[in-house]
């Protein structure tokens, strides 16, 4: 686990200062100014926020018309959790929750985030993945979901997960965006009852490929922005 976080941290520290990053959303909607995570002891909740200098959540992936190549758009906090602590088997890599939007796809399927009655037509509302991410040099970014075989018996997910072989989850937890924070609510026995764990906070695009088999299927292709700079996750969870 060390060595993924030194590598991960070289290859986003790389990416970071690389003038490949200069795209359509690469703007103060994902400098990230602070990150934290709140316990909430009388309610049984962490709340986690993300501030950044321009407005949270403005900025939304614009459409690509198809599943492949369709771009999505995260604020992710990686964790020290682990992958059991969420419903997922025991696996490495690292525990992330992300914060994402994507209009191409809605992976949600038992959540109707803008309350429409349709729940498939809403990936461009802000909605929040527990995904396993691992080391990928196959993508810029550096990163990348971890995906298995579906033949293979020994991958367990949470029962809220949206169908793909992929570790990622669809938990359904509320998410807010206000002025320059965004935020989600997650009750802490869906994390294990965890609360003393350590965190980082990322910006980033991804990107879907469903059609070229030497990418994965959901790999970061940039990083906006680092809370600490260098991926070390130095944040902990601060009681209320």
């Amino acid at each position: 686990m060390k060595n993924l976080f030194l590598v991960s941290t070289l290859v986003l520290i790389g990416t970071l200062n690389s003038c490949a990053q200069d795209s359509a959303y690469k703007n103060d909607d994902f400098a990230i100014e602070d990150v934290r995570v709140i316990y909430q002891e009388d309610l049984g909740i962490t709340v986690w926020e993300i501030g950044v200098k321009g407005t949270a959540g403005r900025t939304t992936p614009s459409k690509a018309g198809q599943l492949d190549g369709a771009p999505v758009l995260g604020y992710v906090f990686p964790t020290s959790l682990k992958p059991s602590d969420v419903g997922f088997n025991q696996t490495d890599g690292i525990v992330a929750l992300a914060l994402t939007s994507h209009p191409d796809f809605d992976d949600t399927p038992l959540w109707d985030e803008n309350s429409d009655k349709n729940f498939d037509n809403d990936g461009i509302i802000w909605h929040p993945h527990w995904v396993i991410l691992h080391d990928d040099q196959r993508v810029p970014g550096g990163l990348s979901v971890k995906q298995f075989k579906k033949a293979d018996k020994t991958v367990i997910l949470p029962p809220t997960n949206p169908g793909m072989p992929m570790y990622m989850d669809s938990p359904g937890y509320p998410v807010t965006t206000k002025a320059a924070t965004i935020k989600v609510v997650v009750p802490t026995y869906r994390i294990n009852n965890r609360t003393a764990f350590s965190f980082d906070g990322v910006t980033a695009f991804m990107k879907v490929n469903t059609s070229k088999n030497h990418l994965p299927m959901l790999g970061v292709y940039e990083v906006y922005s680092v809370a600490s700079g260098d991926l070390s996750l130095p944040y902990n969870v601060k009681k209320q």
